[in-house]
């Protein structure tokens, strides 16, 4: 094959210019000399292993000769697993990826390839090597597209899992084009993935979505719960476990409509969802993981009940949930949108409780606090955390500080490309303008141009970092 010869000539080459024999450079680069001879001499094919040998003996980086290998061994060669998958695996620990694309598409056109190449990127995905597994599963996924197979499925929710970014934009496209996937996932599957749905669109604010997946996820895991804990269910081999305890499903469900009755003003609705996960006192699982998160779901209970009756205007709770967020600071960023959604929506008066926090309200305007939480939901509250606070300071007439914090808001909405809350923003904003100083107007201006804007002792660029 003369295409064959292209990475043996290199190797040729490199001996005639270096003076070496293949005994030398056998002894080199570590191959017995008889394996080196028949290489050279096209009597077998270079192993993934001697390769890399051959490569590094050469003195040139690891995965050079990978691309000619690929057109040398597999398509003008043959389609042998035993070379394609540790090539694969090379590839990832390397960050090849124009490489494994080529490689996954080659052999993807025989469709027995696709449970091979799906198990490596699980295997890539389960290793963390995440861009790997995404080239990979792409691949599978349009090849099956038309397969209506579990493993399509599962493509596209570790698609989903993987692509998730700081992007709203571009993480509502991800969810939109996994809906349609879920049902097709084992069943117990389908509340991990049904729960990610749901915290999506919860960072997104999409609340009747949230409504829609919390309903779904919770459905199933009743009818999973009743059928295992049935009392004339006979028992059986244990199965396939979701990634929390079945009761978590549930429960969770729960916490989700409650927030979606929040953020709609139907705060009847919210306190039933929220004194329903307060008491789980039906939960048959037992063991440490299951008491930690039924510890969680009662902290998390009394935290969304003072929430409540906050946004409901009952002003009497203010005192003991800043009691609670003082002993629970994990909880802070969320307890302080909720005071100041309360304080901004009742006209209320929380100059003292912001006076309290003064010193962990700049920390959390300057860095991302750390919490239990996703990072782009955890960025979406601290977004809207800062346009709270400049809310409430504008409407106070604090106008030097009211503006900064909005101009921080625009530029937290522009980070997370949430268009939504930057017209929201831009609204709040213009509503205030005739009290804006030039200085503030051309700030605001440069925002919206693009972010990036010049001072006279240097030069200064957004970021989102």
């Amino acid at each position: 094959m003369e295409a064959t010869t292209t990475i043996l000539a290199e190797l040729e080459e490199y001996l005639r210019q270096k003076a070496l024999t293949i005994t030398q450079f056998a002894r080199h680069s570590q191959l017995h000399s008889g394996t080196l001879s028949n290489i050279v001499h096209g009597h077998r094919p270079i192993a993934m292993q001697q390769l890399d040998r051959i490569t590094r003996a050469m003195g040139r980086e690891e995965g050079f000769f990978y691309d000619l290998y690929i057109d040398n061994y597999i398509i003008d060669g043959s389609s042998d697993w035993r070379r394609i998958g540790p090539l694969l695996l090379r590839c990832a620990d390397l960050n090849k990826l124009d490489s494994i694309q080529r490689l996954a598409r080659h052999i993807m056109d025989n469709l027995m390839y696709a449970p091979l190449l799906f198990d490596t990127a699980e295997e890539l995905f389960t290793a963390g090597k995440m861009e790997a597994a995404a080239a990979i599963y792409e691949i599978v996924a349009e090849a099956e597209r038309f397969q209506h197979s579990e493993r399509l499925a599962l493509c596209q929710y570790r698609l989903f899992t993987i692509s998730l970014s700081d992007d709203q934009d571009r993480n509502l496209w991800i969810a939109n084009r996994f809906e349609p996937f879920v049902e097709r996932l084992d069943e117990v599957d389908q509340l991990d993935a049904l729960k990610e749905l749901a915290n999506t669109y919860r960072s997104l604010q999409r609340w009747d979505k949230v409504d829609e997946f919390a309903a779904k996820m919770g459905h199933k895991a009743r009818i999973q719960y009743d059928m295992k804990y049935r009392s004339d269910r006979k028992s059986a081999e244990p199965g396939k476990l979701p990634g929390r305890p079945l009761f978590f499903y549930i429960a969770y469900s729960d916490l989700l409509r409650g927030n979606v009755c929040d953020e709609l003003e139907d705060y009847e609705g919210a306190l039933t969802y929220k004194y329903a996960y307060a008491d789980l006192s039906w939960v048959k699982e037992q063991g440490e993981t299951v008491e930690h998160w039924k510890n969680l779901f009662h902290e998390w209970s009394i935290a969304n009940i003072y929430i409540t009756k906050l946004l409901s205007g009952d002003t009497t709770v203010i005192e003991a949930y800043v009691s609670y967020i003082d002993k629970h600071r994990d909880e802070l960023v969320i307890g302080l949108l909720y005071i100041l959604r309360a304080a901004n929506k009742n006209q209320l008066n929380i100059d003292r409780t912001l006076d309290f926090y003064k010193q962990e309200i700049e920390e959390i305007l300057v860095e991302l606090v750390k919490s239990r939480y996703s990072r782009n939901l955890t960025m979406d509250r601290q977004a809207n955390l800062t346009y709270e606070l400049a809310y409430y300071y504008l409407f106070k007439d604090n106008y030097l500080k009211g503006f900064d914090l909005l101009l921080k808001t625009i530029k937290n909405f522009q980070c997370i490309n949430n268009e939504k809350y930057i017209l929201e923003s831009v609204t709040l904003f213009e509503r205030f303008r005739i009290v804006a100083n030039q200085e503030v107007q051309d700030q605001y201006q440069i925002l919206l141009l693009g972010g990036v804007y010049h001072e006279e002792e240097g030069s200064s660029t957004s970021n989102c970092s």
